[in-house]
């Protein structure tokens, strides 16, 4: 809307809890609909109107009752949020006589009545606003561009524009609301009027949908425009943290659901707001329900949603360069499977896009199946009916179908052109440090985290240390994983001393990550070094980590093992086979008798067999999966293990 409108609505709202510069940000609901007519070419006001709204639930805070001065009797005979708002609707068209060319638009005290109590609350209660609610006028902003010499705008409020104008502020006889609708009618003609002639040209504009698109890593993501969400229910999908957003614009694109190391979704999103004012409206939304569960909302940075959302793969840009596509994820294919068989698959019922085009099958570098496909579906409709298709057969394997995002398809591209081709051991970490960095093995500038959520990332150990993450060298965060290649619980921090590294183990031994509190030890490199290598710190010292190869005896003893088990299984079965024939020399056969006894014997050689096994199991050359043994100076020889001793 580039022409100025005919008429100005001045809407102003209050809830059943917080107002004023904290309006929205506790999730209360909607309580009362105040609005004014400002005709722009006759500069005259309208009557003002004032709708009380039932909540859902009418308990009230004091603040709010003292504030609007609303009781909860009156709320009783009062009309739901979407009568209320018809009811504006019918009043707004009767008062302004809505023709052909006429038109209007809303004007607000800041952002917040639209974007954080209207948009959100309708959504959560699926009403469907008119289109008159996705445009408006920030009249802070608008005052701000007639007035430049005026406060900053994070200052300016009714109050504020009416002092700096010199105009008469209202009688206190006037309700909260109708006081604030009153003084910016006054305040808009003001501005309108000579000497200042302003006119309203470009409004604020609210996005109507979440448009999905790829994102490179090449691309420029300002540091104050994204958040991190946390506890997202693990079936959400890009449209339902949109929704959850609801009145905010999120960039194009710019939901970005966290994976894994398994390659599944972990309840967390990177989300990228057009500017850092839409992230800081955001952040408001800390813990807001999404469903039955509170969303948690932290700033992230613009390398974070890189790291996430971003792709240089140029197979990935060209399938997700078809817009306004609905994404569908398929799990548990068939390796042998073929474009053909997954077009038949989802039918007539739900086309896929583009046919051939629109499927995108997960490789390996070496073009190996990964069992994971990517289909693109024209609209919502065909999407959904694919979706009822999870868990439906493909040859003789069950698919799993889930909704994905274009953030989601470069992460598992990514994920899948990084997995080596043939696993390789850990090498150790201090020896292709750089050689600065390398510390003296008797200086104590290493601490140890000890007792770490099994989900926890180097973000959040960077989180848990607070001001010493300052401290920490580059690529000084070193994860402990297990011997299933797991996290451990475990990490390694090399500090760029010895006294910040005592400083960091004093103040935050025992404090709390994810409700679970943190051991934090100080250590050298020396013993960082021996643990990342497969050893183990415990109260004697260190235990060296285990060779490649068991001891020459326990080798021996393994194969003698063997031997005796295939000898004695071959002897019962000819025992078995012939003793039936066998005469006891009075020319009586007693089967029976002889099988006993070679049974017997059968169990005491397999009892000791096994005990033997049991040995070598617990023995240190084969406990652990490890073919190794701590004592050993090389595999293969040196010293003996315990079984030998």
């Amino acid at each position: 809307m580039t022409a100025s409108p005919d008429y100005l609505v001045i809407l102003f709202v209050t809830t059943a809890g917080t107002n004023g510069a904290r309006l929205g940000s506790d999730e209360r609901e909607l309580l009362q609909l105040l609005w004014k007519v400002v005709d722009l070419r006759t500069k005259k006001l309208g009557h003002p109107h004032d709708v009380l709204v039932r909540p859902d639930h009418p308990e009230l805070t004091a603040e709010c009752q003292e504030v609007t001065k609303v009781d909860v009797e009156s709320l009783a005979q009062a009309p739901s949020l979407e009568q209320a708002l018809r009811q504006f609707n019918q009043s707004v068209s009767n008062e302004l006589n809505i023709g052909v060319g006429t038109s209007f638009c809303f004007c607000t005290d800041g952002q917040l009545h639209i974007r954080q109590v209207l948009h959100p609350e309708t959504s959560k209660k699926n009403i469907l606003l008119p289109e008159c609610f996705y445009s408006f006028f920030d009249l802070r902003k608008e005052f701000k561009k007639c007035c430049p010499g005026s406060p900053d705008i994070s200052k300016l409020d009714v109050a504020a524009m009416t002092e700096y104008l010199n105009l008469d502020k209202n009688s206190s006889e006037l309700a909260y609301g109708a006081s604030r609708v009153e003084d910016m009618g006054n305040i808009i003609l003001t501005l309108i009027s000579e000497p200042y002639n302003h006119r309203f040209s470009d409004p604020e504009r609210v996005n109507y949908k979440f448009e999905s698109g790829p994102c490179s890593k090449m691309e420029l993501v300002d540091d104050n425009a994204v958040i991190r969400a946390r506890g997202l229910p693990w079936q959400s999908s890009d449209q339902d943290i949109a929704k959850f957003f609801k009145g905010l614009n999120i960039a194009k694109g710019g939901a970005a659901l966290c994976l894994n190391a398994q390659g599944r979704r972990n309840g967390e999103a990177l989300v990228r707001f057009v500017n850092e004012e839409h992230r800081d409206l955001a952040l408001q939304r800390h813990k807001h329900h999404m469903g039955n569960r509170y969303i948690e909302v932290y700033k992230a940075t613009g390398e974070d949603f890189l790291k996430i959302a971003g792709g240089t793969s140029n197979e990935v840009a060209q399938f997700l360069s078809k817009e306004n596509q609905v994404i569908v994820r398929m799990r548990g294919l068939p390796f042998n499977v073929t474009t053909e068989e997954v077009l038949a698959f989802f039918g007539q019922h739900c086309p896929v896009t583009g046919g051939k085009e629109g499927v995108l099958f997960v490789t390996y570098p070496d073009s190996r199946p990964t069992g994971d496909a990517f289909v693109l579906f024209a609209c919502e409709e065909y999407a959904q009916n694919a979706l009822k298709k999870h868990k439906d057969l493909l040859g003789r394997r069950y698919i799993e179908l889930f909704r994905s995002t274009a953030a989601e398809v470069q992460q598992v591209l990514n994920r899948y052109s990084s997995t080596p081709l043939i696993p390789l051991p850990t090498p150790p970490i201090l020896p292709v440090l750089p050689q600065q960095f390398v510390p003296p093995t008797n200086v104590r500038d290493c601490i140890r985290l000890r007792g770490l959520p099994y989900a926890a990332t180097i973000e959040d150990i960077l989180d848990f240390l607070g001001e010493f993450s300052t401290d920490i060298r580059t690529h000084g965060v070193h994860m402990v994983l297990n011997h299933q290649g797991r996290p451990s619980g475990d990490a390694f921090i090399q500090m760029k001393s010895a006294d910040r590294a005592f400083l960091a183990a004093q103040k935050c031994h025992k404090k709390t990550m994810k409700d679970r509190y943190i051991e934090v030890f100080q250590c050298s490199a020396e013993e960082m070094n021996f643990v990342l290598m497969g050893g183990t710190l415990n109260r004697n010292g260190l235990s060296p980590p285990p060779c490649k190869l068991p001891c020459k005896f326990c080798m021996g003893l393994a194969n003698t093992v063997c031997c005796v088990r295939v000898g004695v299984g071959a002897a019962f079965l000819i025992l078995i086979l012939f003793l039936g024939k066998v005469s006891d020399g009075g020319g009586k056969i007693r089967p029976l008798h002889l099988k006993s006894a070679a049974a017997c014997v059968h169990f005491s050689l397999w009892l000791w067999i096994t005990m033997i096994e049991e040995l070598l199991r617990n023995s240190s050359c084969f406990s652990s999966n490890r073919l190794a043994f701590p004592f050993l100076k090389q595999a293969g020889q040196g010293e003996p293990c315990q079984w030998k001793k």
